[in-house]
């Protein structure tokens, strides 16, 4: 019977049947596995399946902008009732304590097991007010702002806003239009103090307006910066930049990682 000696690594079964006790086994040479990694890396990458987006995903919207995906244009119009579960009893208290739900709420649309009021850009902020006060809804906290840029529709800069009832465990979105010619939409700062940075936010990203904010600068781009980087139609590529002279190539021009 053999012993391994105290402090040497055990014994390992090479693929020839003979033990192996430098604990390496049949593992290639640096230099072997420096070249494998090399090859990968140079490797050509695999064409582009057409109707996809630079990430190879076929589905649902273009998350890189530079695929052939075409997101496909909705109709605008509201969800069907019954809405399901808790949101009929919502809507319709909306609707009774809020007296100028009607001219405030466009449409209502549940989707994927989501209720979202699509609410005039001026009406933004009374209607979050509300919310936040009426006993009957209590959405005590914004969870975040965010923007939207849909470049074939008239009013293509959308504002979403994420509420939570802690009262009553729901969450609820509301979501706002407007142009890029006339991107101002009331701020809700003094409803929802952590609308702050997400406004900011989103006027750098979007280039939206939040009239009535306390400081709108921008969060992420430099103050001189020029353009709103996350609208459909600025440059996905060959923007200089400040940093050593570099430039950031466009999207096909980028190493893939597929």
């Amino acid at each position: 019977m053999s012993v391994t000696p105290q402090g040497s690594p055990p014994a390992r079964s090479s693929p020839d049947g003979e033990d192996d006790t430098t604990g390496v086994g049949s593992l290639s040479s640096a230099p072997e596995r420096a070249d494998v990694v090399s090859s990968a890396v140079d490797a050509a990458p695999p064409p582009r399946p057409a109707g996809s987006d630079m990430f190879g995903a076929a589905r649902g919207g273009d998350t890189s902008g530079y695929g052939g995906l075409v997101r496909k244009k909705g109709l605008g119009l509201s969800s069907e009732r019954p809405y399901g579960g808790w949101f009929d009893e919502a809507v319709d208290a909306l609707k009774e304590s809020y007296r100028g739900f009607g001219d405030t709420v466009t449409r209502v649309v549940v989707d994927r097991g989501e209720l979202t009021l699509h609410v005039r850009r001026e009406s933004v902020a009374a209607l979050c007010r509300h919310l936040r006060d009426n006993a009957n809804h209590r959405y005590e906290l914004l969870l975040g702002v965010s923007g939207v840029d849909f470049p074939d529709q008239d009013e293509r800069l959308h504002v979403v806003y994420h509420l939570l009832s802690m009262t009553y465990r729901r969450r609820l979105r509301i979501e706002t239009t407007c142009s890029a010619e006339d991107p101002h939409v009331a701020s809700v700062v003094g409803v929802y103090p952590t609308a702050d940075f997400h406004e900011r936010e989103t006027w750098d990203m979007f280039g939206v307006q939040f009239d009535g904010h306390p400081g709108l600068t921008r969060i992420l781009m430099p103050d001189d910066w020029d353009g709103h980087p996350q609208r459909k139609d600025y440059p996905l590529g060959g923007v200089p930049v400040e940093y050593k002279g570099a430039q950031i190539p466009p999207p096909d021009e980028r190493r893939s990682y597929a």
